[in-house]
């Protein structure tokens, strides 16, 4: 028998329930912003504080690699996928939040999808990370950053930003879901974001780093994501080998890699909740 038949949705009919219900929990998060701006206003306190630091008082102790002008255009393409990993993390302590508040057990006793609840989260920090991303870009034309590559790559340039801060939002949804405690899952994600950040070549080159660092540095996903923000931005980027080609191929293939991983993983979790 049909599943029209035996009343049961069908697939596409189901997966649009769901895209509805996720919009209907990201328009609930992205409220809250609103009711509360506060939250917002420290969250962008954050990545303004990297930018400074790093450009007047690490600036001037490294070396600019070759192709860069300055040290601030090689830093701030990796300072801005930085700060889309960073932001992500605002999944995990939003969803530790609610489970904390007993809101999760309400949405799971309401008729809809059970992923909605996840990639509506993940959506409206999404949203958030792009009005980040804005800000960050416009200090970085502060301190002397510029797109010097043209207005399709800078649009690549945020396309990625975005893809990465998604795809970490799910990994997020993920350490949340496993870890469940507020306190517990800030510490979590933070613990394994900073070495992920530094052992790469987001702010420093990987040349200057220990040898057992640079094995890990270089096949880094952030490394390789800062080096293509970086061929969008400014048409440089600092690697001994490898074609451009080669490395869209490679950041392409870790982004969908970690949604596959993390997005049905997440989801699994969720539905154990008890």
């Amino acid at each position: 028998m049909s599943a029209v038949a035996l009343g049961r949705p069908s697939i596409a009919t189901r997966a649009m329930l769901s895209f509805f219900d996720s919009l209907i929990v990201g328009r609930r998060n992205l409220i809250q912003i609103v009711r509360i701006p506060a939250v917002l206003v420290f969250e962008l306190v954050q990545p303004v504080m990297f930018v400074l630091l790093f450009v007047y008082v690490f600036g001037g102790n490294i070396i600019i690699p070759e192709g860069f002008s300055t040290y601030t255009m090689y830093l701030m393409p990796g300072i801005i996928i930085q700060n889309a990993i960073f932001g992500a993390t605002t999944t995990a302590i939003g969803i530790a939040e609610d489970l904390k508040s007993g809101l999760v057990d309400r949405f799971r006793s309401l008729p809809m999808a059970r992923s909605a609840m996840l990639a509506g989260r993940a959506t409206s920090d999404l949203v958030k990370n792009f009005i980040l991303l804005l800000v960050v870009i416009g200090i970085g034309y502060l301190v002397g950053f510029s797109f010097q590559n043209g207005f399709l790559n800078a649009l690549a340039m945020i396309v990625l930003v975005m893809a990465v801060s998604f795809a970490f939002s799910w990994v997020m949804a993920t350490i949340a879901l496993a870890v469940k405690k507020l306190e517990a899952v800030q510490a979590a994600a933070f613990t394994g974001i900073f070495p992920v950040v530094f052992m790469s070549s987001a702010l420093v080159p990987v040349q200057g780093m220990d040898q057992w660092v640079q094995a890990i540095a270089r096949n880094n996903p952030i490394t390789h994501w800062a080096n293509l923000a970086r061929v969008f931005t400014v048409g440089q980027y600092p690697t001994s080998g490898g074609s451009i080609e080669e490395l869209i191929l490679i950041s392409l293939v870790w982004i969908i890699g970690l949604l596959a991983i993390f997005m049905p993983l997440s989801i699994r979790l969720y539905s154990k909740l008890t």
